[in-house]
């Protein structure tokens, strides 16, 4: 199992960085790989993906979730993976996006991807996009503010 931990300061409120988050159908827009996400009710999540250009899709159930804090999540079927991501005010106008995840890699190419720290990037690259998503905008695309304990 591959361990990520990647950090990145964006310039918008904690608030609107978790809104953000929560929008799981736009991950698309700045997950690199990720074709589409579709939420099937309020803790279920579907990814599909293209990994080392195969086709992959998985659920994941989201464990916990606290506004302006936290969403954690684990796979319940398909590609094993699970992690939390946090958000740390900084300042009323920036927040510490913090994203901590296991990933099991599936054969192979996978393995070797994952050893030469694809994966790593991958996340790393994600929370690039990301940033540069929510400041371009400034506000978030909807949000979910419930919570699963």
């Amino acid at each position: 199992m591959s361990q990520i931990n990647e950090t990145i300061d964006v310039a918008v409120p904690a608030r609107v960085a978790y809104d953000q988050w929560t929008q799981f159908e736009e991950y698309p827009e700045f997950m690199d790989g990720i074709d589409a996400v579709f939420q099937m009710d309020d803790r279920t999540i579907e990814w599909h993906a293209a990994i080392a250009g195969m086709p992959k899709t998985w659920r994941a159930k989201i464990t916990e979730q606290v506004p302006d804090q936290r969403i954690a999540w684990t796979s319940i079927e398909g590609a094993r993976n699970a992690g939390v991501v946090t958000f740390h005010r900084l300042d009323d106008e920036h927040t510490r996006v913090a994203l901590q995840m296991e990933v099991e890699p599936d054969g192979a190419v996978e393995s070797i991807g994952d050893a030469l720290g694809l994966v790593q990037r991958r996340a790393a690259g994600d929370l690039e996009r990301f940033k540069a998503f929510i400041e371009e905008r400034g506000t978030a695309t909807g949000a979910w503010r419930g919570t699963v304990e």
